[in-house]
């Protein structure tokens, strides 16, 4: 049996992820860092938007060229220059929510032979569609577990300067 179905609603479901994760979150929260060198709920969620509209190409090149080269971002240098901490993390989301519903709505229309289609990554070497899709899927997954782990720290930090 088939993965792809499993990981098209692991998918889907990660933007729903990440905004249950920040249900909540306002004023210093959205900014807090416990350490330097960790980002903010605000740099997260930036962050997830902008990932979301490169996998946007990097999804839609593997499906309609033949072996597209993906090319790397430095994630840290867009968190400086495309100032993630200025931005508004409710706009980042809704960014985040309505590129990942057209991308699902994209890929679940695909034959299953199309999760073969090869890109060349930059950095990671060839990445099937399947393998981009499960990246894409972690991806979303693990930063709603980060937001969670940093809305947690915040609470802690709140309750020792008190």
């Amino acid at each position: 049996m088939s993965e792809i179905p499993e990981l098209l609603e692991r998918f889907r479901r990660g933007a729903e992820l990440v905004a249950v994760s920040i249900t909540g979150a306002a004023g210093q929260e959205l900014d807090f860092v416990p350490e330097p060198g960790k980002w903010s709920i605000r740099t997260i969620v930036s962050h997830l938007s902008d990932a979301e509209i490169v996998g946007t190409m990097r999804l839609r090149r593997v499906i309609a060229e033949d072996d597209p080269k993906l090319e790397a971002f430095d994630q840290d240098a867009w968190s400086t220059k495309l100032n993630y901490a200025s931005r508004k993390p409710s706009q980042a989301l809704e960014t985040f929510r309505r590129i990942r519903a057209e991308n699902y709505e994209l890929l679940k229309e695909l034959p299953e032979s199309a999760f073969e289609r090869i890109g060349l990554h930059s950095e990671r070497g060839p990445l099937t569609l399947k393998q981009l899709l499960q990246g894409y899927a972690e991806h979303a997954e693990n930063h709603a577990a980060q937001l969670r782990a940093r809305r947690a720290e915040y609470k802690t930090f709140k309750a020792g300067v008190k």
